[in-house]
């Protein structure tokens, strides 16, 4: 059973889930990416960030009230 995000909530904003993702990333014991993948998700728009977030966590967890939704 994977993790809901609602985007439509307080943990739904960018910097929030750039900082949910270092924490997953230090669970895993992979913090080491973080600084790459965090440009990454801020290069562009938060389309992207959602993006880069579901590429790299989407088996981990699961994104709810997407703006395209």
């Amino acid at each position: 059973m994977s993790r809901e995000i609602d985007l439509s909530g307080p943990q739904g904003n960018a910097l929030a889930l750039v900082g949910i993702a270092d924490d997953l990333l230090r669970q895993l014991g992979r913090r080491d990416e973080f600084r790459d993948m965090r440009t990454d998700m801020l290069s562009s728009d938060y389309p992207n960030v959602l993006r880069v977030f579901e590429e790299k966590f989407g088996d981990l967890v699961t994104l709810i009230n997407k703006p395209d939704e």
